[in-house]
């Protein structure tokens, strides 16, 4: 951004809190009430309010972009992240032929030389693994899917199945991180806290960016998520994500101990913004006024949150839908429930983290189960969305960081395999925010290996979904020690094909 208007923003906010830092008690009580008479203007990157002003209009950004860069077709993303790498070929790119190939080695002229994961390297041969699972045409277009995704069939005409997606990571920590955060080295911001920073939020009570990390599913394994994924990066830490637990308080000291009233944490606050006021007319740092602004938000939060995750007022219709493990907090369902109630409240990007898709062996037992628990929530939160009305401005996105191998990892037998990791081509889909919905796009040869048309590296689908947020990817950018970073690093096409 731009480091003179940066300085402004400062500024605007050091007078504040330096002359008024006495009366944030009412202030906060204030903006409780109504939050309306509190709304920021545009390019306010504090987060300020987004509620409609008095002429009933919402600023286009309410972050450090001062307005948005083209109109937006959505609002706001959900991102079902399927942590672990689900395997394509057992779900969503259907290889008939490969039946002939059983146990017959992956030729070379496929393969090509591409890299191996050290734990399939050493192996002698690399044996062809049909899937065990049978495949069926869905929708008006005819869309292949495995049969462990019937309730994925029945929202088939509601999303774009991207086939061709490709990253050049080869294991999960560093794929991970470059998915979300545009960069294989830890330490940018992710997706989340770009959106937050750049164009904020229209909710106050709630942060613009909040993670959910569901339970694993019986009998699954997982690599560890680390809170950097969802961070701030160099960007102010109010930016980063938010995680909800799923036991106790929805987040940590969120209730006052015991003998602390409201109106005593009221009054610490005030006290806490004097003294962190103080320290930042003698230091300057911007961090301070993030600290400042992250007290506040947990003071809000301590009355939003248990409304939030209160489900009595939902319709057992709606429960019914999501499935029997809605009501269990921590479940997937559970999530993507609440991230369809966190959209309602104007979050502006939710991430449901479901893990234990790493399927090394014993795939065909293991990814059932897995399904079983993914495929009815899923399928529930589009079908949800879209009865409310909300789809059209909700961006949805699954998928994981990377694919799977063709070839067997291990030991094949007729009913038994595991897959290694794969980057060259993996599927993800997408719903909703301007997407165009019942496509298939792009296409991978009969070995599942290699993309054979449209590829779309993970720049390309992060800059689409900037780009369906009206922003242009090229233009969100933070300077940082001497140069200008952006989610999509000096990279990013907008994928047209999924685009409506």
């Amino acid at each position: 951004m731009d480091p003179r208007l940066e300085h402004r923003l400062l500024a605007t906010r050091r007078y504040f809190f330096g002359r008024s830092a006495a009366g944030l008690g009412a202030a906060a009580l204030g903006s409780l009430l109504n939050p309306t008479l509190f709304a920021g203007e545009a390019g306010n990157p504090s987060g300020a309010s987004g509620a409609a002003n008095a002429a009933g209009a919402a600023p286009e950004s309410l972050g450090a972009l001062p307005k948005l860069h083209h109109p937006a077709k959505a609002k706001r993303i959900i991102w079902l992240f399927m942590a672990d790498a689900p395997s394509q070929m057992d779900l969503f790119d259907y290889k008939p032929r490969m039946a002939e190939f059983y146990d017959k080695d992956l030729p070379e002229s496929v393969r090509q030389g591409q890299r191996l994961t050290t734990m399939t390297s050493g192996q002698s041969r690399f044996p062809i693994a049909p899937s065990l699972f049978k495949f069926a045409q869905h929708g008006q277009h005819g869309a292949w899917l495995s049969e462990l995704l019937p309730h994925t069939a029945s929202i088939v005409d509601d999303i774009a199945i991207v086939r061709s997606l490709f990253t050049e990571a080869i294991n999960h920590d560093p794929a991970i991180t470059y998915i979300q955060t545009g960069s294989q080295i830890p330490g940018r911001p992710s997706l989340g806290a770009w959106l937050s920073y750049g164009i904020g939020s229209p909710n106050q009570d709630l942060p613009a960016y909040v993670v959910l990390t569901s339970r694993l599913a019986n009998g699954s394994q997982s690599q560890a998520l680390f809170s950097r994924l969802w961070g701030s990066g160099f960007v102010p830490t109010q930016h980063a994500g938010v995680s909800l637990r799923s036991s106790g308080d929805p987040v940590l000291y969120l209730s006052n101990p015991p003998g602390v009233s409201g109106n005593s944490r009221r009054n610490m606050l005030d006290g806490l913004a004097e003294l962190n006021q103080a320290k930042f007319a003698e230091a300057g740092d911007p961090e301070i006024q993030s600290r400042i602004a992250q007290y506040e938000m947990a003071f809000r939060m301590q009355m939003s949150v248990p409304d939030l995750i209160d489900f009595s007022s939902e319709p057992k219709s709606v429960l019914d839908m999501y499935g029997p493990d809605v009501t269990q907090r921590g479940t997937y369902a559970y999530n993507c429930l609440l991230a369809r109630r966190l959209a309602e409240r104007g979050v502006r990007f939710s991430q449901v983290f479901l893990r234990g898709w790493d399927h090394h062996g014993n795939l065909p037992k293991q990814i059932p189960q897995l399904c079983q628990a993914m495929d009815q929530p899923t399928a529930a939160l589009i079908k949800d969305l879209k009865q409310r009305g909300m789809l059209d401005d909700t961006l949805v996105v699954w998928g994981g960081e990377f694919g799977r191998t063709v070839y067997s990892q291990g030991t094949l037998s007729k009913d038994n395999y595991g897959r290694d990791h794969h980057p060259r081509n993996f599927t993800m889909w997408f719903a909703g925010g301007g997407v165009r919905p019942g496509v298939v796009h792009g296409e991978t040869d009969d070995f599942s290996y290699n993309v054979t048309r449209d590829p779309v590296h993970i720049h390309d689908m992060n800059a689409t979904l900037l780009h369906l947020l009206g922003i242009d990817h090229t233009k969100l950018t933070y300077r940082f020690q001497g140069r200008d970073f952006r989610l999509t690093d000096v990279h990013g096409e907008i994928v047209k094909g999924i685009v409506a």
